[in-house]
């Protein structure tokens, strides 16, 4: 794939995201948003801010503030990047649920990844599908908090590094599945249900959990759920909870048990389609990273060796290791053979490349590693210093030296055999890759490479010191693969559209742009038209109580009142909007 044409306005931060993350990002196209989503943004925020200043962390409503998020309009993404560059961060609108790495990968670069769509006024409460409600009233306002934003950043430097297994994706793309069937229009309950028990089947049957697992469970627990404070007053800072008028109350009752945040939490899982029933409360947010370090010191990014090659194997996706000298092998690791549990041969299998400090050699890309690249790793039977710790003159005498043919054994029974042409140093002059002509390689006696006419690098290293997901440098490979999706904006119902007529006057109204309006007759249009509606007769209920109304007030009661005994889910929702209509000022 080529180049991608930018379909956003850019800036400083985001001119630094490489190509694979920028294939993700999209227009906003912020006239798409009718007047019914700009309605359910309003009554989620006036919600929110009126509940959320009692329960959560002081950074949140310091945070609206200067993020310059609105409650009355939904956040125009350009509007937002002016003011965030103040925090050194960016915000990109993106196709909703994006793989887990490439979402942490933008954390590592200082960008908050907001899925520009919004929930439809039937999910007010809560949504599985990530929308600009959760994003941007979530996510955005804690970032003004220093503390907290070098820990986002922090956790998506180590988090993109994470290794994940062949059913955490497949877990990924049922959950991305469900997310976009539930905020679509006229899915039937069926396939949503289907789609759920879907989900249930895969988090019960997803075996040991990878790094991405239990990395993504810390995500959960501290940056979407998390808690700060003590455990008899806990304030909310995670952004699942800050957007979800449902559950930032309910966590804050008995139901949810309150446990003091650890290590022990990447180990907890999570269901995204209930209510959590515990959540983990940080005395602060430093020690968030404390915690974060204390996982990295787990993962094959820091131990490396037998069990990083293993675990990049068994994850069938692109991932680097890299050895005691410096020396970087990125490619899909397909085999290895051991001794005395320790590596001694690694093969990939398709395109991979060699780099070092994360540059690729001169030399060893994808077009030379076409096929794969195998190499020996460890020491020399009966040599007490590694290869890479020889000197020139070490090297000279033991003939690994320019147009020598050598028979090279390595512990544990990998034999090379060749005529060395040169060899690759590093920039402390330590030798880090040898290349032979006509070698050939074999396991007791087993050949696993022979070359003729080609050349035959093999790699120098006594330790795999690292294994990570994703490429050393990320120029040699090409990681564009994703296509947008269209937007669920748009609607075409005729329906609709004289609904969101409605809506837009009513809103044009409280905004002073036209004044000469009878919200009476509208609203008696809304009763007998629309007739299971209750937002905007709660918004008609609101300008009543502010010109002092009583009657359209009474009428409007009377008429919600109706709607819950029809539907008493929407009791709660209803009430509260009309308990928001009585307040002053939410700003």
């Amino acid at each position: 794939m080529g180049e991608i044409t930018s379909t956003y306005e850019s800036n400083p931060i985001l001119d630094k995201l490489p190509s694979h993350l920028r294939q993700y990002i999209k227009p906003q196209n912020y006239e798409e948003y009718t007047p019914i989503n700009q309605a359910v943004w309003r009554y989620v925020m006036r919600k929110n801010v009126d509940y959320l200043s009692q329960v959560a962390h002081k950074s949140y409503t310091e945070g609206l503030r200067k993020t310059g998020i609105s409650i009355d309009n939904i956040p125009n993404m350009y509007g937002m990047n002016r003011i965030l560059k103040d925090l050194g961060w960016a915000a990109v609108a993106v196709d909703g649920f994006i793989p887990p790495a490439a979402f942490m990968e933008f954390q590592a670069y200082n960008v908050l990844v907001i899925a520009s769509d919004i929930r439809q006024l039937e999910n007010i409460a809560y949504t599985p599908a990530p929308d600009i409600i959760h994003e941007g009233a979530g996510h955005a306002p804690i970032i003004a908090n220093p503390e907290y934003a070098a820990y986002l950043r922090r956790f998506g430097e180590i988090g993109c590094k994470a290794i994940s297994s062949a059913k955490d994706f497949e877990l990924y793309e049922a959950v991305r599945h469900l997310s976009i069937i539930k905020e679509a229009k006229g899915t039937p309950i069926e396939e949503i249900q289907k789609s759920e028990k879907h989900i249930e089947f895969l988090q019960d049957n997803m075996g040991e959990p990878s790094e991405m697992a239990l990395i993504r469970n810390l995500h959960w627990w501290t940056v979407e759920y998390g808690l700060i404070g003590t455990l008899e007053d806990p304030k909310i800072y995670g952004a699942g909870l800050l957007s979800s008028i449902g559950e930032s109350q309910w966590c804050m009752t008995d139901n949810v048990k309150k446990l003091p945040y650890s290590i022990e939490a990447a180990r907890t899982s999570f269901d995204i389609t209930k209510p959590q029933p515990q959540l983990f409360v940080t005395p602060d947010f430093a020690f968030l990273s404390q915690v974060l370090e204390d996982f990295a010191n787990t993962m094959a990014l820091r131990k490396g060796g037998l069990s990083g090659l293993q675990k990049l194997i068994d994850s069938k996706e692109l991932g680097t290791i890299e050895l005691s000298t410096g020396l970087q092998v990125s490619g899909n690791f397909e085999s290895l053979i051991s001794h005395e549990g320790k590596p001694i041969y690694f093969q990939t299998k398709g395109k991979s490349a060699l780099a070092y400090r994360e540059k690729e050699l001169v030399g060893q890309d994808i077009n030379q590693h076409e096929t794969g690249f195998g190499s020996p790793i460890g020491r020399l039977k009966g040599i007490n210093i590694p290869i890479e710790d020889m000197s020139p003159r070490d090297l000279k005498a033991y003939k690994i030296y320019e147009g020598e043919i050598v028979s090279l054994d390595f512990i544990g029974g990998i034999n090379v055999t060749g005529k060395i042409v040169t060899g690759t140093r590093n920039l402390q002059g330590r030798i880090i890759l040898i290349t032979f002509e006509n070698c050939k390689v074999t396991h007791n006696g087993t050949t696993l490479f022979e070359s003729n006419d080609e050349l035959y690098n093999m790699a120098i290293g006594e330790d795999i010191v690292s294994a990570y997901h994703g490429p050393a440098d990320l120029h040699s490979f090409d990681l564009l693969d994703h296509s947008l999706s269209p937007s669920s904006l748009s609607e075409d119902e005729e329906s609709l559209n004289e609904l969101e007529s409605y809506y837009k006057t009513i809103r044009d109204f409280r905004e002073g742009k036209n004044t000469i309006v009878s919200r009476t007759k509208i609203f008696q249009e809304i009763q007998e038209k629309y007739p299971t509606d209750w937002l905007l007769p709660v918004e008609i209920y609101e300008l009543a109580i502010k010109s002092n109304d009583d009657k359209l007030a009474k009428n409007i009661e009377q008429h919600l009142e109706n709607i819950k005994l029809d539907q008493p889910k929407l009791g709660q929702l209803i009430d509260d909007g009309l308990a928001l209509a009585t307040v002053k000022s939410l700003a």
